[in-house]
């Protein structure tokens, strides 16, 4: 079932692999001029299809490597070489679909962590100067320093504080990957977002919700999520003088052995270099 849900949610990539399939059998069945007009008339609709979203990101200020490839397709049908052609669309297609993967797997990973950040605490109140005690729960951002938590078995902590109980496990794999519960004792310090052990403990807030340990993560995660990393920013730096470079050694190349094949070759060689750096 997972795999149906791929091929569904990828059609481009599912088609190109099935177009090359076919193109295959096509040419082992003696119909090369079938496979060739097949794979032609493919990429071609993909070229456009690029073409089209090569405009719209220029117009958008944002010049990219789509240059690269949409001439090497352009190439590839030119001299002939459709299976490239065919092997070009798939990298790009696939390319694109690793990159969508990696979106929704960070995004269901910060779902995750935003889930389980606590939304409550159990103040303690009274108990002092023979004042009934109560416990009383509270949004975690009305959390002071200071302020005496109730924290139930298996409840997160909500803020970081300290422990008052005289000992305590917690799961804090969430924040350290340590598998096994960690065993803490009074006047421990424990962090926001452990999990408690199997027995109702006390501890006194010392940090306010956001400056804690747990919230402190989800603002780094988010903006991670919002930010670009460095290798990115590097490639489309460099993705016009790349794009460049790349057409200048393929004209030198067609120039100095007098074949188109090799102006093909040298951009069907540079188009997965920018997948790969993705």
């Amino acid at each position: 079932m997972r795999y149906l849900r791929w091929i569904w949610a990828y059609p481009l990539v599912t088609a190109t692999a099935l177009v090359l399939l076919a193109v295959g059998v096509l040419a082992a069945s003696g119909m090369p001029d079938v496979a060739r007009w097949v794979a032609t008339i493919w990429v071609a609709g993909i070229i456009v299809w690029t073409l089209v979203g090569m405009v719209r990101d220029v117009l958008r200020g944002h010049v990219g490597l789509d240059v690269l490839a949409v001439t090497a397709m352009v190439a590839t049908l030119a001299v002939g070489e459709y299976l490239a052609g065919l092997v070009i669309v798939l990298m790009l297609a696939g390319g694109a679909a690793l990159e969508d993967i990696a979106g929704r797997r960070a995004r269901r990973d910060l779902r995750a962590l935003l889930d389980r950040s606590p939304r409550t605490a159990h103040v303690v109140t009274g108990g002092e100067s023979g004042a009934v005690e109560s416990v009383k729960d509270v949004p975690i951002d009305e959390v002071a320093v200071g302020d005496i938590l109730l924290v139930r078995p298996a409840e997160i902590v909500p803020v970081d504080a300290v422990l008052l109980s005289a000992d305590a496990e917690f799961d804090e794999s969430s924040l350290t990957g340590e598998s096994l519960p960690v065993q803490r004792t009074e006047g421990d310090e424990v962090f926001s977002g452990a999990i408690n052990g199997s027995r109702a403990v006390r501890v006194r807030a010392t940090r306010r919700s956001a400056d804690s340990q747990y919230q402190q993560i989800v603002a780094l995660v988010h903006a991670a999520e919002s930010s670009r990393a460095p290798v990115v920013r590097l490639a489309d730096r460099f993705a016009v003088p790349f794009t460049a470079v790349s057409l200048v050694l393929a004209g030198t190349a067609w120039a100095i052995s007098g074949d188109p094949v090799r102006f093909a070759e040298v951009l069907v060689l540079a188009t997965p270099c920018p997948l790969l750096i993705a």
